[in-house]
């Protein structure tokens, strides 16, 4: 199966993330990005990977944590390949962001 597809919206949370992160880190900056594409990869071969959190938004849209980061990954699991839809900090207020999804 395809690697996952990043939407605009989540190609923006990636580099705004990135550049943030790359003023103190560079190294830790490569490695969230380097999380994106390995999460790309999983979500491809397994598009069920990710948990449903029906609070947040209903099936398929599933969310799954970034290793070694503290991001979660939103994405559409019934397109293939599956869309990316958010990159987001969990420090987030992610019911208010999923509500303007």
């Amino acid at each position: 199966m395809a690697r996952a597809v990043l939407s605009p919206r989540a190609r923006l949370d990636l580099l705004e993330a990135v550049r943030w992160i790359a003023k103190d880190n560079r190294v830790a900056a490569a490695g969230l990005r380097q999380a994106v594409v390995d999460a790309a990869a999983r979500v491809g071969d397994h598009p069920h990977l990710g948990a449903v959190h029906v609070e947040l938004a209903d099936d398929p849209i599933r969310f799954l944590p970034l290793i070694g980061f503290p991001y979660v990954i939103v994405y559409d699991s019934a397109v293939e390949p599956p869309l990316i839809l958010r990159v987001l900090h969990g420090a987030r207020d992610i019911p208010e962001i999923m509500r303007d999804l």
